[in-house]
């Protein structure tokens, strides 16, 4: 699962920029500055995942690449959350037995906190995230790359 897309930077005859993206095309923002434009991208691009997840789709897979191409990842905090949404849908999918209940039961906790777990628009603290991984099987890894 990757939380980073290539995104075309386009100069506004306005001024500033227009973001969009080949592979996530209602990601649309903008910036005054081509630095402002890519931090609302990075935005943008989480919006409209979690979008996407909420509307219970699937998440496209990043393709597109060219030169004129920027890749934009999306913050930590939405990458964690988009990554145990994907997790809980794989379990479910693999394992007729994983649903809301059952993961409430793995983790001693009430079922309200499940859903809230794996609401896109909930904010869930970390730790919270790392522990309904585990309880997927999973474990969530932080990756530093220098900024662009």
């Amino acid at each position: 699962m990757s939380t980073t897309f290539h995104a075309e930077l386009i100069p506004d005859p306005d001024g500033g920029f227009v973001v969009t993206f080949p592979d996530v095309p209602e990601a649309v923002t903008g910036g005054e500055t081509r630095a402002e434009a890519l931090d609302m991208a990075a935005d943008a691009l989480a919006v409209a995942l979690l979008g996407r997840l909420e509307d219970g789709a699937e998440l496209p897979v990043s393709v597109a690449r060219g030169a004129q191409l920027v890749p934009v990842s999306v913050r930590a905090r939405f990458a964690a959350k988009i990554a145990l949404i994907e997790a809980f849908r794989a379990a479910c999918a693999a394992d007729g037995a994983m649903n809301q209940s059952e993961l409430a039961r793995r983790l001693d906790i009430d079922q309200k906190e499940v859903r809230r777990r794996l609401d896109p628009n909930h904010k869930t603290k970390l730790p919270a995230l790392e522990e309904t991984l585990k309880a997927l099987g999973k474990r969530l890894v932080i990756q530093i790359e220098d900024a662009a």
